[in-house]
């Protein structure tokens, strides 16, 4: 292991150690272990902020010793999204789970609020909210119909999520921060609506990253951001991390032992297979709704590479939008002329969406800090130095 990488290793795992319940603990990205999955350039950021105008805000709630959640908000742009909406598209990998709103997103191809990702009995407060906001907003005086967009991944082995904590004040909180926090950056691991999730065992929570095409290929730019709180046998660049750590899907069965899903009592061992993920893909290409459902499904493939079988009770749900805002839809258009990419265009996109969505899922392990929440549950962080000794191992990282 180089120097550098030892230092920002032992300095992560003291910050973990002495503050395990605080966002704000350096733990590195991917990239900073040189994990870098595929052949294309990231961004300035390597976030999903990377295309142009697309803002990220986040309200991360702590409380007490079982309150362990939050709403994250994903703006295509600052502006009024109703009175200039984006093409847009849905889909659903494997539909155990609630995304408000997906059934018009798919009808009429376009997306008319910001994207909100919480907990799984949270998502009708939190749309209530958003319809709030959205009738507020200057323009929308007239407006009787709104179709607020908001997804989930279930937190409840950490967070009270009977309380249903998220609340209005906390959605415009989220929606705020985005048009007023630095731009481009972008919180990760254990905050928003990734306080309180799980992913192949260890802590998960938000991540993100970003792709940029070379000037022969249009230029254009792709990011992706995931909310992680699924399963499988991870696996990191190749690398099979989850089997090295002992900690993988099956592992259980395979061994003979007794298995608890929601309760862990003596002798029985936790199965972290199911869950969920969100995944959020905005682009700068001119891209038509039905681009986007193709791009979107090719996230799925990004999932798996980080060794999800995407099982039964695991919701996959992808979000893709365009930004071009030459294509952006206004309230009062009849008539609309609009450019798109050509199907033996997109290519190129597929392959960033899942370079993209694979190395977030990895943003969102490698940042996540560990937490303790509801009836004293903890989650342990993915452990970075034995995870770097089997990435070296196996020739995963730089």
């Amino acid at each position: 292991m180089s120097s550098s990488i030892k230092t920002i290793v032992a300095f992560s795992l003291l910050l973990t150690v002495m503050f395990p319940q605080t966002n704000s603990a350096p733990r590195p990205r991917a990239r900073d272990l040189g994990v870098v999955p595929g052949i294309l350039p990231t961004g300035k950021h390597n976030a999903i902020t990377d295309v142009e105008g697309v803002l990220v805000g986040q309200t991360t709630l702590i409380k007490g010793s079982d309150i362990r959640t939050g709403v994250t908000a994903i703006l295509p742009h600052g502006g009024n999204l109703f009175q200039e909406k984006v093409p847009a598209a849905v889909h659903i990998g494997n539909a155990f789970g609630k995304l408000a709103g997906s059934t018009q997103v798919n009808e009429l191809g376009e997306l008319e609020t910001p994207i909100l990702l919480t907990n799984t009995l949270n998502v009708p407060r939190v749309a209530d909210a958003l319809i709030d906001w959205m009738l507020a907003l200057p323009g929308n005086e007239q407006v009787r119909s709104v179709n607020p967009l908001v997804g989930e991944t279930n937190d409840g082995f950490l967070n009270d999520i009977r309380g249903r904590h998220v609340g209005r004040d906390d959605v415009f909180a989220a929606l705020k921060s985005a048009q007023s926090d630095k731009p481009g950056e972008v919180a990760e691991g254990s905050v928003g609506a990734g306080t309180g999730t799980v992913a192949f065992g260890w802590k998960g929570g938000i991540g993100t990253s970003s792709r940029v095409l070379p000037a022969n290929l249009g230029s254009y730019t792709l990011g992706v951001l995931v909310q992680s709180n699924f399963g499988g046998v991870l696996t990191i660049n190749g690398a099979p991390v989850g089997r090295e750590l002992g900690k993988f899907y099956l592992k259980e069965q395979l061994e003979g032992r007794r298995i608890g899903k929601t309760q862990n009592p003596e002798n029985v061992v936790m199965d972290w297979a199911d869950g969920s993920i969100m995944m959020v893909v905005a682009t700068d290409a001119p891209l038509d709704h039905r681009n986007l459902r193709r791009l979107a499904e090719r996230a799925m493939l990004g999932l798996a590479r980080t060794g999800s079988p995407s099982t039964n009770g695991s919701g996959d749900y992808v979000i893709a939008f365009s930004t071009a805002k030459q294509n952006r839809i206004r309230a009062s258009d009849s008539l609309r002329t609009t450019q798109t990419l050509g199907n033996d265009a997109m290519s190129p996109l597929f392959q960033a969406v899942v370079e993209a969505t694979e190395e977030a899922i990895y943003n969102s392990l490698f940042r996540a800090t560990t937490v303790t929440g509801r009836n004293g549950n903890t989650v342990e962080a993915l452990p970075i130095e034995k995870t770097v000794e089997i990435l070296k191992k196996y020739g995963a990282a730089r």
